[in-house]
């Protein structure tokens, strides 16, 4: 399955400078750099369930604040993700089942509520 996704992944995006810039920063990472960077994206979900859990809407500051977070996450640790970009990336965690069932499995309607938060945070 691993590697169906990376060709998949080469497929879609290997032309880009996003894609390109990702594997040259994820490419020098110890595993220890990589389980910390997990553990934060794992942190970031969380806390996203939580919010959903307590019954915050996609509007409110406090997920707003986390979609900046994970906007941040991303251009930190893989390539530059301004706020369209992000965006972009929401619309796939609601249409490929593949994101839907990850965020989901979490949490119930998860993947609509982080995707609905990542568009308020950008403004549109």
């Amino acid at each position: 399955m691993k590697n169906s996704l990376e060709k998949e992944t080469r497929e879609r995006w290997g032309d880009t400078e996003a894609f390109k810039e990702s594997k040259r920063r994820t490419g020098s990472y110890s595993p220890e750099q990589v389980q910390a960077i997990q553990e934060e994206l794992d942190t970031i979900e969380s806390r996203f369930a939580a919010l959903l859990e307590a019954g915050a809407a996609p509007q409110d500051p406090a997920a707003t604040e986390m979609a900046e977070e994970a906007r941040q996450h991303i251009d930190r640790w893989y390539y530059p993700c301004p706020p369209p970009m992000h965006v972009a990336l929401a619309e796939m965690y609601v249409m490929d089942p593949r994101f839907r069932a990850h965020y989901d499995d979490r949490r119930a309607g998860l993947a609509e509520f982080v995707a609905e938060a990542i568009r308020a945070n950008a403004g549109v």
